[in-house]
């Protein structure tokens, strides 16, 4: 079975930041770490919904703005949208640039200081 693209291309770009690691959960779904913890989770058919998102961590303020201002594009994900995490529907056209910038947005509130200072 072939890697769907939007999960390479979102690989790409969590890859490009120091010391990121890829890990699986229990039912085979990529995450992004660094130092341990997690900044970016690939998510397929989460509860049976059929669709393909990220979820990653949120400045304040990013998951409202970007879930009512393009409610086709971002959505609030459950468990983890009552920490401001945003979701990505990766399941339609996609703004990789924007998500490039929300990837590093999350990265830089999960990593060590140490590690964002080198940006």
């Amino acid at each position: 079975m072939s890697t769907p693209a939007p999960l390479l291309r979102l690989r790409e770009l969590c890859l490009t930041f120091p010391e990121v690691r890829e890990d699986a959960d229990g039912v085979g779904n990529p995450s992004f770490k660094v130092a341990g913890k997690i900044f970016v989770m690939h998510v397929v058919n989460h509860h049976g919904d059929g669709k393909t998102a990220f979820w990653c961590k949120a400045r304040e303020g990013a998951q409202l703005a970007l879930t009512t201002s393009e409610p086709e594009s971002y959505f609030v994900p459950p468990y983890v949208g009552r920490y401001g995490w945003v979701g990505v529907w990766l399941d339609r056209r996609v703004d990789w640039t924007e998500a490039r910038g929300l990837i590093e947005d999350s990265y830089r509130l999960t990593a060590p200081k140490r590690l964002t200072r080198s940006l």
